[in-house]
């Protein structure tokens, strides 16, 4: 059987995300689970959903290149919406400067986002998030005066 190269190289290119909701990708995910440590996106989706169904979550998941992040969120992101949740999934890179990022930078992408997906979903924005947003616009562009550091002897 003669091997095609172009399609070889399209379905082995690290930079390419698996969307395994998608057929034509399923056939191309491989489960690491096993030599990650476990299956971190279910463990992810058991804290969400039955552990903090109604308490906001926070995890780092951390990784080189193409080790398979984004694969695993949209993994994840599909089985939170199977189970009635709504997720906001966004790709860091189409809104920040990667050579120069801040938190604010982020927070700042995050709230646009979530509120984009708002307007979109014909969901008025809830006065207290107004708020907060407006809060944290506030805090990231004030300036710091009066600090001062003490330097050990």
């Amino acid at each position: 059987m003669a091997i095609n190269l172009r399609k070889f190289y399209e379905a082995t290119d690290p930079s390419k995300t698996l969307v395994v909701n998608h057929p034509e990708d399923r056939k191309y995910y491989i489960d690491f689970s096993s030599v990650r440590g476990g299956d971190i996106i279910s463990k992810l989706k058991q804290k969400i959903t039955f552990f903090k169904p109604d308490d906001p979550t926070c995890t780092l998941l951390t990784g080189h290149i193409g080790c398979g992040k984004s694969t695993e969120l949209l993994r994840l992101q599909g089985e939170l919406e199977a189970d009635g949740f709504h997720v906001v999934y966004f790709e860091s890179s189409e809104d920040l400067e990667m050579t120069d990022v801040d938190i604010g930078d982020v927070m700042l992408s995050i709230a646009r986002r979530v509120s984009q997906n708002l307007e979109q979903m014909n969901i008025a924005e809830p006065r207290r998030f107004k708020e907060l947003l407006q809060g944290a616009w506030n805090v990231l562009n004030s300036e710091v005066t009066g600090v001062k550091v003490k330097v050990p002897k």
